[in-house]
């Protein structure tokens, strides 16, 4: 896959393999550990300092402000760069499938289906030619690694 940003400047960019993704998936936890934190913390004051497992309303409030930020870290990182804080050191990159910045209705389809088939999507990735998630062929975007010559 390439990518070009200027006439004089190309990048070339190759489908990560599952090990890549799996790397960059450890490192973006290391964030979500104090999002969730705090997210729980200010569910807890809310609920009167009680936790919520006997309140289902807030149970499912808390559930759902967690999945929605935990995916505005991820689509919101995508969106200006292309990669997460867990994609950098790596050199990988999501794109769109045409090699152009994926679009943050797409970037948040590629999310509801990581959530919703976890594990299967990644492992779709050892059966597709290009190395495309289940997420990504959904998306119509592609998860790659950037060559080490070229710059994010």
């Amino acid at each position: 896959m390439n990518e070009s940003t200027e006439p004089s400047a190309r990048l070339t960019a190759h489908p990560a393999a599952l090990g890549w993704r799996l790397l960059a998936l450890t490192y973006d936890c290391l964030p979500m550990i104090p999002l969730t934190m705090l997210t729980s913390a200010a569910f807890l004051w809310l609920h009167g300092g009680r936790t919520v497992e006997t309140d289902p309303l807030f149970a499912a409030l808390e559930i759902g402000a967690i999945w929605s930020l935990v995916g505005a870290y991820f689509v919101l990182s995508w969106q200006r760069g292309g990669q997460t804080m867990g994609m950098r050191p790596w050199r990988l990159k999501v794109l769109a499938a045409d090699g152009k910045p994926a679009g943050a209705k797409a970037l948040w389809l590629r999310y509801l289906v990581a959530c919703l088939t976890p594990g299967l999507c990644l492992l779709w990735t050892l059966i597709d030619r290009e190395r495309r998630g289940l997420h990504d062929l959904a998306a119509g975007t592609a998860f790659v690694r950037l060559d080490a010559s070229t710059k994010n």
